[in-house]
């Protein structure tokens, strides 16, 4: 198969794309990430703990954090049946990776619960914000 000369300007473009730069850990200690992401919004203390993290069975320290500060603005509003809910979404996280082994899945599915809090904040605080006028 030939491909036509916008195929290969395409990837001449591509190739001097710079790449989003990740962004590092605002903190050097691990007490210092933790006061940092107390303080910060939930989806600030989402990126905080993605840059901090260290894709181990360490991580689920900082996604813990990331789960009670999401969860602050949103679960003390839940009913019965939507708290049940969102313990199903974050069960279904620890299934996906329960028969994976090492530490690094241990991560993954710790950010997966942080990611299903995150997501229930999102709403909760786009439900409560007031209507923008049309």
């Amino acid at each position: 198969m030939r491909f036509g000369p916008g195929v290969a300007v395409l990837a001449l473009v591509l190739s001097f794309a710079a790449p989003a730069a990740a962004e590092d850990c605002p903190a050097k200690s691990r007490d210092d990430v933790l006061t940092a992401m107390k303080a910060a919004s939930c989806n600030r203390a989402m990126q905080i703990a993605s840059a901090c993290s260290g894709g181990a069975t360490g991580d689920v320290g900082l996604t813990d954090a990331v789960e009670e500060k999401c969860e602050g603005d949103f679960l003390a509003r839940l009913k019965r049946p939507q708290k049940k809910a969102y313990q199903r979404e974050k069960d279904a996280c620890d299934r996906k990776f329960s028969h994976e082994e090492g530490t690094m899945y241990i991560s993954f599915a710790a950010f997966c619960r942080a990611k299903v809090a995150q997501r229930y904040s999102q709403r909760a605080l786009k439900a409560a914000s007031p209507a923008r006028a049309r």
